[in-house]
This record gives structure tokens, sequence and C-alpha cells, in this order.
């Protein structure tokens, strides 16, 4: 199966860093952002960049941290945005409509899907988005976490958004799954089969009731949903357990002998 494309209207989903302190956060939230299929990155008032610490940890994301839009305020980044989440951990005494990543992610993708412009506004890494930052998003979102101790990283934070929003992207795993070879029951018929007589080979059926045992193997076998290649896998023991029983392979030698 083929790799799934990433949905274009995730380019109308931007994350902004308010004042970030750190240019490693700067380089680590965008390897975040581009593990979840977006690229659009926002700078208001970075303290260092560009520079050569974002890039290193950035990873194979240095294009989104070379393309960051660097901006001299919030209002700037937030232009022509129609929702903006800020994300805050600290009680805040307003009536924006706060939520959680899960809760919110729904709404976002529908809005970014429909072509409106939608940003994930992260303050600084020790202060956080002061009062003003926050009273200019529409939107508060909390990731929840231990209230006696919670304490995310910058880019611990943008992974955790920005995952939640991907899970509602439509984009499927199912082509990292192996490819579905399982045995027909034809096969696992004749399999059950090639086990008898390897069974009777050694003698293992000797003072049993065989017919009763060989029923309970074929539907254990049934029941196990077989692949191809694990029945190609015993049926090969078998041969060569068969070689053993009549003589034709002899044993191997120990070592030393």
């Amino acid at each position: 199966m083929n790799k799934p494309q990433v949905p274009d209207f995730l380019k109308n989903i931007r994350v902004v860093l308010a004042r970030p302190s750190h240019p490693g956060n700067i380089g680590s939230a965008a390897r975040a952002m581009k593990t979840m299929g977006l690229t659009r990155l926002y700078l208001v008032e970075p303290k260092a960049f560009p520079h050569e610490e974002a890039n290193v940890l950035a990873s194979g994301a240095v294009d989104v941290v070379e393309n960051a839009i660097v901006v001299s305020s919030l209002a700037e980044a937030l232009a022509d945005v129609s929702v903006a989440c800020a994300l805050t951990s600290r009680r805040r005494e307003l009536s924006t409509p706060l939520s959680t990543p899960r809760e919110t992610a729904p709404e976002l993708m529908a809005r970014a899907r429909d072509g409106e412009q939608v940003a994930l506004v992260f303050g600084n890494e020790t202060f956080g988005l002061s009062i003003d930052e926050v009273e200019q998003c529409n939107r508060l979102v909390t990731v929840p976490g231990n209230p006696d101790y919670f304490s995310l990283n910058l880019a611990m934070a943008v992974q955790v958004m920005t995952y939640e929003l991907f899970s509602h992207s439509g984009v499927s795993v199912d082509y990292l799954k192996p490819e579905d070879r399982t045995a027909t029951l034809g096969e696992v018929d004749s399999f059950c089969g090639h086990l008898e007589a390897a069974m009777a080979d050694v003698g293992y059926l000797e003072h049993r009731n065989s017919e009763r045992l060989l029923r309970r193997m074929r539907t254990l076998f049934h029941r196990a949903a077989l692949q191809r290649e694990e029945i190609d896998i015993l049926r090969g023991f078998f041969k060569q357990a068969q070689r053993f029983a009549d003589g034709t392979l002899p044993p191997r030698k120990k070592s030393g002998d």
C-alpha cells in the first residue's frame, strides 16, 4: 500500500511561538510540527533567531525553521486568523471558552478544512502567555495533566496539540501494516494433512486416540488464522523431522566429535 498524502488543508493551521527564549525550543517545536503534517511557523519577537541550535534540534524539519515568519507582535501573527487558541496551564479569569486539545481538535480541523486560518499560540517558556496575548485569542486550551506537578516543555506542548489535530486528519497507518497473506482453508487442511503424516512418521500417534487428537489440532490451526509464511515454516520443520525419522538425513555431529 502506498503512503497516504498529508491533507493540503493543514497548511491553514499555523503554530505561533510568542517570545521564545531558547532557540533549541524553536527547532524542537518545528520538528514536532512537521511530524504531524504542519509547516507554518510564526515567531513573535524571538530572543535568538536565526540560530544554529534551532537548526540542530529541528533535525529533518530545518525547512520549517528556515521558512518561519518572524513578526514583531502577536496581532501581526493573527491578523488573518479566524480561530486563535491560546495554550495555557494557568487559571485565567476570562470568559473565553476553555477546553482540552482533544475537545478542541475537531472544530479546528473542520474550520481549516473549510479554508479558515487557525492559529495555535504558545507562550514564553518561563512566563507563558501574558494576559494581553491571551485576550487576543478566542479560544483557551489546556493540556490536562497532574494538578500537583504539571510542567510541559514548549515543544512537548506543541507535540501534544498537533498530535490531537492530526488524529482527525483521516490519515491512517494501514500502509505500515504487513501485507495480509492469511492461509486459505484449503491450505490449512493440506498443512494438517502434512502434520498428521509427520506425527505418524515420528511415532507420535502410537497408543493415542489419533482421530480425536487430529481433530483438536485441525480446530486449533483453523482458529489460529495462520499466515502462509507460517505454514511454510512449519511444513519445512515437518519435512526435516520426517527425514530424520526415515533415516535419509543423518544426525548432525556434535562439536568436537
